[in-house]
């Protein structure tokens, strides 16, 4: 069998945390944890066929359990940020914590990446291995109305993607916005990111206040330090005399993907000259949050427990665009009763 599990650890009021080993016939394998959903370790072979770990994360269950803790997690109900903490529907004002200055950032405290998700293997074949986590995200946890069923299946192809499709269901009208929080680093030693070359088809990011939150215009990124058009590498023009660079330490930014709104398609490519491991990014939402991981929590550890270092790894959060709760303009539905939401992303690996 090619889906493995495993018991990770315990936290501290009894619950059990387990994790899904999937391997395919291409040594690629994906490690999931049912607490927060998350990826723990993905690991991916060099063009020398040697396998590495390809993301950021820690060794403990303990180190994990914290609210601002959203290593390789699925985020959720709405990951980025909403202005001011709060929000209107059905004429009921919605109130959450305000966790970033007066705003919210991915639903914490209490989010997804804290939630512990039950989980079954639903393809245990080394063809395409595949894991189905699943959790009710009950009314007004978080502040958000209505009991949401969520349910996220990783799954490993033979072409050496792993997917992850997203499906959820509410008995009330509320706004569902999840990612993944994955911080890669194809280098698979943990050395900085900066020489990978980023490709990303986008032709416009969404311009922010200094708090992060879009202000509704959408900035071309021709001439800019955001033109990723064209491969180049990260850290080229991440030191660029660029006020919101020299704010936020480098990338942070939300990039509109070309294309169809909610058709699926190539978003960005990654590639590590070094060891010849390439990952496209594929999806079919609308927007690519681009994360240098300028900054960690505090105390956060390697694996080895080491001190995590600015720049040692990237973020490409597929998304609906921050605070869209807020902007009927920008590409987004909030989910319904007798509606469904699903959304698929790959990432897809190779090396040359």
């Amino acid at each position: 069998m090619s889906v493995q599990k495993d018991r990770f650890g315990v936290l501290p009021d009894g619950r059990k945390i387990y994790r899904y080993t999937l391997k395919n016939r291409n040594g690629i394998s994906a490690e999931i944890l049912t607490f927060g959903c998350r990826i723990y370790r993905l690991f991916v072979p060099n063009r020398n066929g040697k396998s590495e770990n390809v993301v950021l994360g820690h060794k403990t269950l303990a180190e994990y359990n914290r609210d601002d803790d959203f290593f390789g997690a699925v985020v959720g109900r709405c990951a980025n940020r909403i202005s001011g903490a709060e929000f209107q529907m059905g004429g009921k004002t919605y109130h959450l914590a305000k966790n970033e200055g007066r705003n919210s950032l991915h639903s914490a405290p209490g989010g997804y990446q804290s939630r512990v998700w039950n989980a079954e293997a639903v393809d245990e074949s080394d063809i395409s291995p595949a894991v189905t986590l699943s959790c009710l995200d009950r009314d007004v946890e978080c502040g958000f109305p209505g009991n949401v069923t969520v349910k996220v299946t990783y799954s490993l192809s033979s072409d050496n993607a792993l997917t992850i499709c997203y499906r959820a269901e509410s008995d009330q009208e509320t706004p569902f916005m999840p990612t993944n929080h994955t911080f890669f680093n194809l280098t698979g030693s943990g050395k900085s990111i900066l020489p990978l070359t980023l490709k990303i088809h986008s032709e416009s990011i969404t311009e922010t206040d200094q708090e992060l939150i879009p202000t509704g215009k959408f900035l071309p990124v021709s001439g800019t330090p955001f033109d990723f058009r064209i491969a180049k590498p990260i850290g080229r023009d991440i030191s660029a005399d660029d006020p919101f660079l020299r704010t936020v330490g480098g990338y942070d930014n939300n990039f509109v993907l070309t294309g169809t709104p909610h058709t699926f398609k190539e978003a960005a490519e990654l590639y590590d000259h070094e060891s010849g491991r390439k990952m496209r990014v594929l999806t079919d939402m609308p927007g690519l949050q681009v994360f240098t991981a300028n900054s960690y929590h505090e105390s956060a550890l390697n694996y080895d427990g080491s001190d995590m270092q600015s720049y040692h790894a990237v973020c490409l959060e597929t998304q609906f665009f921050p605070d869209s709760i807020h902007r009927p303009e920008f590409p987004f539905e909030t989910l319904k009763p007798g509606s469904a939401f699903q959304s698929i992303t790959a990432y897809q690996f190779s090396a040359e």
